[in-house]
């Protein structure tokens, strides 16, 4: 190896090193991210970013213009799907205005502060009340007309103002009412059928009935005229017959002792008389 090659390698080794040295120098005035920063941001994934004001200026203008631009079409989307009225105002934080609505801003504003002025004024429970009412009241004058409307077209009146198609429903709703009538009579009609002929098995069971008793009665009123009752032998057989004569007393043998005397004297007595 020559001079000059020598020389060339002093060179390059004294490149390396101020090249060494200059890395050294940018590690640590410029740190990397460590390795618990790295993870802890891959583990807030896409939407779970920490919110928080921006400090770098750069940064933050970039997420400035893709927000409002985001925001901007979310808007919009959301006035055609939905057909509301949007309008948007953003001030960025130089000051710089930037709008959209599908109508007009001002317009959209001025309806903002009509609903505010409006709702701000509460009325009172009485005026709250008859509001309530005058709309009850209404609806029901407005039902009331449809029901006597409909009367009216049942019953064949008023029906020139009808359509085909009305009054093709009307038929066909009359003939629903005519069917639902007529099942009813009929089922009327069975009933009334069915309680006269239970009512006619009783009669005639009740007839019959009557007609056993008659013929009862007439059995037994002809054998008694066959046969009358004799009285004296069915009543009277048992009572003693005694053949009572003027002169004759009843005289109890006990008593004969101490009443011959009386006896004896009454008798001498009645013959003096006669």
């Amino acid at each position: 190896m020559d001079l000059s090659e020598l020389v060339m390698v002093d060179h390059l080794a004294l490149g390396l090193k101020v090249f060494v040295s200059a890395l050294a120098v940018a590690a640590t005035e410029f740190p990397s991210e460590s390795p618990d920063f790295a993870s802890s941001q891959r583990k807030l994934g896409r939407g779970k970013i920490q919110i928080k004001r921006i400090e770098n200026t750069t940064n933050r203008q970039v997420t400035f213009c893709k927000r409002r631009n985001g925001l901007l079409k979310k808007a919009y989307e959301l006035s055609v799907l939905c057909d509301a009225e949007v309008a948007l105002v953003v001030f960025s934080s130089r000051g710089r205005l930037y709008e959209y609505s599908n109508n007009s801003v001002r317009g959209t504003i001025e309806r903002y502060k009509k609903a505010c002025s409006g709702s701000t004024a509460t009325p009172s429970v009485s005026e709250i009340n008859t509001q309530y009412y005058q709309q009850e009241a209404s609806k029901l004058r407005g039902l009331i007309r449809e029901i006597q409307n409909s009367n009216r077209h049942i019953l064949g009146e008023a029906v020139g103002s009808l359509s085909f198609k009305e009054l093709k429903n009307l038929e066909g709703r009359l003939e629903k009412a005519i069917g639902r009538v007529r099942s009813r009579k009929s089922e009327m009609l069975l009933a009334e059928i069915e309680y006269m002929e239970k009512r006619e098995i009783e009669l005639h069971n009740d007839n019959m009935y009557l007609r056993s008793k008659v013929a009862e009665a007439e059995r037994a009123a002809a054998t008694h005229q066959h046969h009358p009752p004799n009285l004296m032998q069915n009543g009277y057989d048992s009572i003693p017959v005694h053949s009572y004569d003027r002169n004759f007393l009843p005289v109890n043998p006990m008593e004969t002792g101490n009443h011959h005397h009386e006896y004896s004297r009454t008798d001498q007595t009645a013959l003096q008389l006669v």
